[in-house]
């Protein structure tokens, strides 16, 4: 399948799961959107196999992962290997939304490549803050 764009409205309305792999043809791992009411209590689950990372794109998620609780906001980040027993809940009085991240076997490695050559010095520029 060739690249694909979507957004979260064309997935869905209201609160709930957006299948963002099946709408967006990925293949080489999980991934959905959870839309949270507010007031929206999570479920305690873990998985066999497959790690999770869960990113807080708005409003106020709380997470619990083996009996810790934090709750964050915009840009916050949970890494929950596969056994870890998680919920993830609505920690505020708006629709909060979170992106989930799930895959198995590993980092494959800093793969990519510059197109263009002549882009070398203005990645460079850009840095990281971890390689």
């Amino acid at each position: 399948m060739p690249h694909a764009f979507g957004t979260l409205d064309e997935m869905g309305s209201g609160p709930g799961f957006r299948k963002v792999r099946q709408a967006l043809g990925v293949e080489a791992f999980g991934v959905n959107a959870i839309v949270m009411a507010p007031g929206h209590e999570g479920f305690m689950h873990y998985h066999d196999t497959q790690d999770e990372l869960y990113f807080v794109h708005s409003g106020r998620a709380r997470f619990e992962a083996d009996g810790e609780r934090r709750e964050l906001g915009p840009g916050g980040f949970l890494h929950a290997p596969a056994a870890t027993h998680r919920a993830v809940s609505n920690a505020g009085d708006t629709e909060c939304v979170v992106l989930v991240i799930g895959a198995k076997d590993g980092y494959v490695g800093r793969d990519g490549q510059l197109v263009d050559p002549a882009d070398l010095e203005r990645r460079k520029s850009f840095g990281s803050s971890n390689a």
